[in-house]
């Protein structure tokens, strides 16, 4: 027992009915100063009001309402929270037990147990869940919006070029065709910059046919609009996965591949997808200007910091490698999750 009072990561703590420390394990003394040790081991009132915070009740995330050191018995004591100003740390939370162990001389024991990575591990858990409902938002958002303006907006701007084409054959007056033909060609263009939001927002062929026919259908847009080619190869069973999976690999190509076009001064990107050992492996690379490691690369820096979180959500890893005059290649994997196992709601 003593070695378990000595060797303890919890510290431990008894009290008589006075309310005066007995005894403290080197665990207590390491968290508790030296005044309001001294202070608990000679009685004096309120000597623990001077560490405590208050503690978590019906009353208070930090309340002191019938508190659990003046109060023992008004309350069931052997498991709550309380947060006290420890040596060095500040204000840690810890889950706390107060009650007697000797009725008969009214002997209490405080046990304390340092929550904080427990806490730290809970927040970052929430913030990914919240994350990731974030970005399934986004996803549906897009989805939405790119359907209504191809099935919607596109449709109506298709149908007022058809009708200008036909009123070119009602009329013999030279003017009103040139008219008619700068109309139309106005309209044609502005249908396919409408496309193509469409398809920059959320290609349909990522939900219809899955991540293959999707990067196809990009690469070839990538070299029409900014005359870079990108040579893909892809090794995959064919299998659909998870539209999570799926979408953050997309995302990753779109955002590495964008980087390259606007940084890397470069006319050709290589794209890499496998799939081995229950794993995707997706590899971005150009052979352009590169940065310095550990430098902050051109632009904003949001691109790779969003590629990252994308990653760590999924379960998956992101690398970045670069070198200045070699060229950067982004590497991503994550698991391959087939469609049936679940992921985001419907992209």
């Amino acid at each position: 027992m003593m070695k378990l009072f000595d060797n303890s990561a919890e510290a431990i703590l008894f009290f008589d009915r006075d309310g005066r420390a007995l005894a403290a394990n080197p665990a207590a003394e390491e968290i508790l100063d030296e005044e309001v040790l001294e202070a608990l081991l000679e009685g004096e009132d309120g000597a623990i009001c001077r560490a405590c915070a208050g503690y978590t009740n019906e009353y208070g995330y930090r309340s002191c309402h019938n508190c659990y050191f003046h109060h023992p018995d008004q309350n069931d004591f052997t498991s709550f929270q309380v947060y006290l100003q420890s040596k060095g740390k500040g204000l840690v939370p810890y889950t706390s037990s107060f009650h007697t162990v000797d009725p008969e001389e009214n002997i209490r024991v405080f046990l304390l147990r340092d929550m904080t990575r427990q806490f730290k591990t809970q927040e970052r858990l929430y913030e990914n869940k919240m994350m990731k409902h974030v970005i399934d938002a986004q996803e549906n958002e897009r989805k939405r919006i790119s359907r209504e303006l191809h099935d919607g907006v596109a449709q109506e701007l298709l149908s007022a070029v058809v009708d200008l084409r036909v009123l070119k054959y009602l009329s013999d007056d030279a003017e009103l065709l040139g008219k008619v033909r700068q109309t139309e060609a106005a309209l044609s263009r502005l249908l396919e910059d409408i496309r193509n939001l469409s398809v920059e927002l959320r290609p349909a062929a990522l939900d219809d046919l899955g991540l293959d026919a999707a990067f196809r259908t990009h690469f070839k847009r990538i070299d029409e609009n900014y005359g870079v080619l990108v040579n893909y190869r892809a090794e995959l069973t064919g299998r659909r996965f998870s539209s999570e999976i799926e979408t953050v690999i997309y995302r990753v190509c779109q955002e590495a591949i964008l980087n390259a076009v606007k940084y890397a001064d470069v006319d050709t990107v290589d794209v890499n997808l496998s799939e081995r050992g229950g794993r995707l492996f997706l590899a971005v690379t150009d052979r352009g200007r590169g940065f310095s490691p550990g430098s902050r690369p051109a632009g904003t820096g949001l691109g790779l910091y969003g590629m990252s979180e994308r990653a760590e959500l999924v379960g998956g890893m992101l690398d970045v490698e670069s070198f200045p005059g070699k060229g950067t290649t982004v590497r991503l994997n994550v698991p391959a999750l087939a469609a049936e196992e679940g992921g985001m709601a419907d992209g």
